[in-house]
């Protein structure tokens, strides 16, 4: 399944789990010698919510959370699993998240996700810089001073403003925000231009995966800087472009609504 290009391998484990996770997202995902993918998801029972995700990066490492994949995963439980309710509820490392379905024919349309508060205490991001936020700070990044702000949507994310993210070279410049000392569990890096209030054009480089072609928690982070900024409005929704499709998001002072599509690819088995 795939969010606005976001795509995950994504495993039922309601009736058996699946060891050694994080073997399996390095040797699934590489696109040359499997189906491949972003990473891997899977999709489990949960004692205090509607279904449980488990995320894993390409590279191995376990994420706390997925605005894509999350959306994906309420379209699981809502057409796969039968749980067909217009409000589910789906357990996570960073916390349970609420998710309202939109939903056709039995078939889900757009799904809504309360992702929670924005966390801008940085150390708290976590982020080695001082004071109670890290908007528009400074920091040297091979050789040059770039202005960023620090969020956290349950991992770390720091946003940069500027021109045309897709004239960034983002193989080069993207691993050294990635794994800057400044980041002590390395970092989610969106390169961001504003078109106009409430409207922003992103790319973004995600750790453990590089590149990927949409990111949930990046376009809420990229939305919730822009307001920090001043560039967007709070309680408005904000049209965030990214290479795979379009996200809506609203900032509020209690949490960030986020608003996209979840679709399938294919099913199938593999052997592993």
């Amino acid at each position: 399944m795939h969010g606005i290009g976001n795509d995950y391998i994504y495993f039922d484990c309601f009736e058996k789990e699946l060891e050694r996770p994080e073997e399996k997202a390095v040797q699934l995902s590489d696109r040359h010698f499997s189906v491949g993918g972003d990473g891997i998801i899977l999709v489990c029972k949960s004692e205090i919510a509607d279904g449980k995700m488990r995320m894993f990066n390409a590279d191995g490492s376990e994420g706390k959370m997925c605005g894509n994949g999350i959306r994906c995963v309420g379209k699981f439980l809502y057409e796969i699993k039968g749980i067909q309710k217009d409000i589910l509820t789906v357990e996570t490392l960073s916390g349970i998240k609420t998710l309202y379905i939109e939903a056709q024919d039995g078939r889900v349309r757009s799904v809504t996700v309360d992702m929670g508060a924005a966390e801008l205490t940085p150390e708290r991001i976590p982020a080695k810089f001082s004071g109670k936020t890290a908007i528009d700070v400074p920091l040297q990044v091979n050789g040059v001073t770039e202005q960023l702000t620090c969020v956290s949507m349950g991992n770390p994310h720091c946003v940069i403003f500027g021109g045309d993210p897709y004239l960034l070279d983002l193989e080069i410049i993207g691993p050294m925000y990635e794994n800057h000392t400044v980041f002590p569990e390395s970092v989610n890096t969106e390169f961001v231009r504003v078109l106009k209030r409430n409207e922003i054009q992103m790319r973004v480089w995600e750790r453990g995966s590089g590149e990927t072609w949409a990111c949930g928690t990046g376009a809420c982070a990229a939305a919730v800087a822009s307001v920090l900024n001043g560039y967007c409005g709070k309680n408005e929704d904000i049209l965030v472009h990214l290479r795979g499709g379009d996200l809506t998001v609203k900032y509020t002072d209690e949490t960030v609504f986020m608003t996209g599509g979840a679709e399938f690819a294919f099913t199938g088995e593999v052997e592993i």
